[in-house]
Formats: C-alpha cells, sequence, structure tokens
C-alpha cells in the first residue's frame, strides 16, 4: 500500500486517540482537587429528575387541566360548551288564538314593548256583525220581560177578581220565564263575542324586546300560528352542557368563566346557579371533533354577575372551577 494513503488513514485515528487521553486526565486532575463533585453532579442529575417526574404527575388523573381561576389563583376547571339563553317565561312566542286574517303588525324587530302593549289584529267584521245581532236580541228580550211583567200583574188582579181563570195568569208567568231564557241567551252569546274579540287584539305577554317576527299583514293565519317572538334581554343566563359523567363535580355557586368567539381576549364571570336533577340529549354539536355526540349532558345554568354583549343564542365556552369553595 502506499504511505501516503496509510498516512491519511492512521492520522485522524491518532487524532482521536489523544483526545480521549487529554479528558481523561483533565477528569482525574479534577477529582483529585474536588473528591465530591462528581458525587454533587450526580446528585443535581438525580434532583432534576425527580422534579421532572413530580412535575409530570401535576396533571390531574380525571384529564382536568391547571387553569387559572377567579382572582388569578389556579384552579382546576371543567370546560364545558353552552349558549345564553332567558330565565323561565323570559321568551315567548306571540301567536293567535282565533283563524283569520291579519290585518297590521305594530312593531318591528328590535322593538322594545311593555306587557300589555298592542301588537297586532286579526280581522274580525263577521265577529262583530254577529255581536250586534246579540245585542239586538238581548234589547228584544228586555222589551218582553218588562212587557210580561205588566201582563202578569193584570192577570193576576183579573184572577183575584174572578174575571179570568187562573190559567191565563200561568200563561203570563210561561211567557215571562221563555222571555228570561232569551235573554240570558243574549247575555251569553255577548260574553262568548267578547272573549273572540279580545283574542283578536293581539297584546305583549310580557316587557321585552321582539326578537323575530314571523308573520305579515294580510296573511291568513291558523288557531296557534305564531306572529312575533318577544324575550326578556335584560336578563338573560349560560345553559351550559356538562358531560353527564362529570355531574357530581360540579357545586352550586361554583365561579364560572365565559368565553366567546368573536369576543378575543374578553372573559364574563358569573357562578352557577341551577344544577337540574335530570340529565338530557346533548343540544349543541361539540366543537371538538374528538368528543362523542351521543352522550347525555347536564344543563347547568350559569348567572352573569355582570350585563355582556352577549346575544341571545349565542354559543359560549364556559370553565367551571372545581376548587374547593369556602
Amino acid at each position: 500500500m502506499n504511505r501516503n494513503v496509510i498516512f491519511r488513514i492512521a492520522l485522524p485515528m491518532l487524532s482521536l486517540a489523544l483526545t480521549a487521553a487529554l479528558v481523561a486526565q483533565t477528569r482525574r486532575a479534577s477529582s483529585a482537587r474536588d473528591p465530591g463533585a462528581e458525587a454533587t453532579a450526580a446528585a443535581s442529575s438525580a434532583a432534576g429528575a425527580i422534579g421532572a417526574a413530580g412535575s409530570a404527575g401535576a396533571t390531574s388523573a380525571a384529564g382536568v387541566a391547571p387553569t387559572a381561576g377567579p382572582g388569578g389563583a389556579d384552579a382546576r376547571a371543567l370546560h364545558a360548551e353552552g349558549r345564553v339563553v332567558t330565565y323561565p317565561g323570559g321568551e315567548v312566542a306571540v301567536g293567535t288564538d282565533i283563524a283569520g286574517t291579519l290585518t297590521n303588525v305594530a312593531v318591528q324587530e328590535r322593538d322594545r314593548v311593555r306587557r300589555g302593549q298592542p301588537l297586532a289584529s286579526i280581522l274580525a267584521d263577521d265577529l262583530r256583525a254577529e255581536w250586534q245581532e246579540s245585542r239586538a236580541r238581548l234589547a228584544e228580550s228586555d222589551a218582553e220581560l218588562k212587557l210580561a211583567a205588566i201582563e202578569i200583574d193584570r192577570a193576576r188582579k183579573l184572577v183575584d177578581a174572578g174575571v179570568t181563570p187562573s190559567q191565563e195568569l200561568d200563561r203570563r208567568l210561561r211567557d215571562r220565564d221563555a222571555a228570561q231564557a232569551r235573554h240570558d241567551t243574549a247575555v251569553a252569546s255577548i260574553a262568548r263575542l267578547n272573549a273572540l274579540l279580545e283574542k283578536t287584539r293581539i297584546v305583549a305577554p310580557i316587557d321585552g324586546a321582539v326578537v323575530e317576527r314571523q308573520a305579515d299583514a294580510g296573511e291568513t293565519l291558523e288557531r296557534g300560528d305564531p306572529i312575533l317572538t318577544i324575550a326578556d334581554l335584560a336578563h338573560l343566563r349560560i345553559e351550559a352542557e356538562v358531560d353527564e359523567f362529570d355531574a357530581d363535580r360540579v357545586a352550586l355557586g361554583a365561579p364560572v368563566e365565559v368565553t366567546a368567539e368573536g369576543y378575543e381576549g374578553r372573559t364574563w364571570r358569573g357562578h352557577v346557579e341551577e344544577i337540574p336533577e335530570a340529565v338530557t340529549h346533548r343540544a349543541l354539536k361539540p366543537q371538538d371533533p374528538g368528543r362523542p355526540t351521543d352522550t347525555r349532558v347536564l344543563l347547568v345554568k350559569v348567572a352573569l354577575d355582570l350585563p355582556t354583549p352577549l346575544k341571545l343564542g349565542q354559543r359560549v365556552q364556559v370553565a367551571i372551577s372545581l376548587s374547593p369553595q369556602p
């Protein structure tokens, strides 16, 4: 083999051998000056390993990660999705109790209304005509009753005088009873028509705002058809869908942090106000595709501590604190 080739191969190997010898000599010299150096290094490495293991064990076995709780303190939190709802009776679908043609709708969406305020009306010409007929029959029966009273008084005097038989008085009494029945029928008919006419005038059942308008003037409606939806937007809360397996971990009064898409960087505080006694089917499709959609949920009600810009029906995310409460 050529000497040059042998030299190029042997030179790198010689360099590595010399480097290894220098490193070994340096370590021996260091150990001679400080006998505890190696022990200290080993102890530091062990402590670091123990610390890393302890940090890894801080995650909850149930999968609930630490989060910043109210007041900046770290607290375990249960995350769920929910939506903004009204309190019971705070959202009402206003419809018609009778079939007919809608003559006008006096309000628009977003209008504020007060309880008892007129909202719409149903065409009622035929009802008014029938009401007038009943009023006429009532007046006729009143006249018949007055005449019957006079004839009864006259017949009684004639019978007492022996001029006419008692059957004549009986006939007058029968006529009076028939007139009284017609009077009572007319009164009942008027009361029924008044109730129907009242239903053609549709008024607001609660204070609130018009959030939806489902019908316009000129439409023919059947009984029960919706016209407007009114909601009390001044009193809203969150209905959070908590997985049924986490139901026993939610406490009444627990602090809650609320966030929503479109409000980046903003959060709102609340607290658990109501925990129902039964679970139900999930209504919201989870945004996380990894979460199951066929599970049952507990609809936890969350009261908001302060007014928010959140809209009725808006989807939100909640973090319910699981830290012990005082």
